[in-house]
């Protein structure tokens, strides 16, 4: 699905380059099946990201999703936090992103979400849409979370639920809505996120099950 390699473009850091494939973006975007509403408000986002200076939109992508931990695009980092299942879920999906064929920066977890939205592009419709599925609970929450700061960005996560035909976990739901605010200090974010990086240097073919929701977003 075209749509979402461009959704997932959308999400990533703003690089220099990003404003030469805006156009790319818009006509993909423009050309898919999401509502019109849904793509109305995806061409605000691009004509900000079009408009704004390219230093202005990195500190402001960096704000939200880089210095708060309640908008961090790891999706795991949700579900799990710092546990174990977070590491052996990244395995798995680190399994199914070779097992396909995609090719990624090693110091990039597999559960970022650009890095993610990229791979569902290049599945089969019915594939990607499950697998996105699964992550509907923690799309629902970050879109709430993005809207409430009036944040353009927020448009990406409406379209990725219009895409999603997956149901909300309400016990997960309800577990990432409780708690307030923490401080998005570049400190605070360093003792929060104090962790070993993970590593992916072994064969794990026999842990991917194409058939099951290896993603495990919608873990109880």
């Amino acid at each position: 699905m075209l749509v979402l390699r461009a959704l997932g473009r959308l999400l990533a850091y703003p690089e220099a380059d990003l404003k030469e494939t805006l156009p790319e973006i818009a006509a993909a975007i423009d050309g898919s099946c999401l509502s019109l509403p849904a793509i109305r408000a995806l061409d605000g986002l691009i004509g900000d990201l079009e408009t704004m200076d390219l230093l202005d939109l990195q500190e402001t992508y960096t704000g939200l999703f880089d210095r708060n931990r309640r908008l961090s695009l790891h999706l795991y980092e949700h579900v799990h936090g710092d546990g174990r299942e977070r590491g052996q879920a990244m395995v798995r999906l680190q399994t199914l992103y070779g097992l396909h064929g995609l090719e990624h920066d090693p110091r990039e977890l597999p559960d970022h979400l650009p890095l993610f939205l990229e791979f569902l592009s290049l599945l089969p419709e019915k594939a990607a849409r499950h697998m996105l599925g699964d992550a509907t609970t923690v799309l629902t929450v970050l879109r709430d979370r993005l809207a409430k700061r009036e944040s353009l960005y927020a448009a990406i996560f409406d379209a990725l639920l219009e895409v999603s035909p997956g149901r909300i976990d309400r016990e997960l739901l309800e577990r990432l809505s409780k708690g307030e605010e923490g401080d998005p200090s570049f400190e605070a974010l360093d003792a929060a996120w104090a962790e070993e990086a993970v590593t992916f240097n072994g064969q794990f073919a026999d842990q991917a099950q194409c058939g099951a929701p290896v993603s495990q977003l919608a873990a109880r």
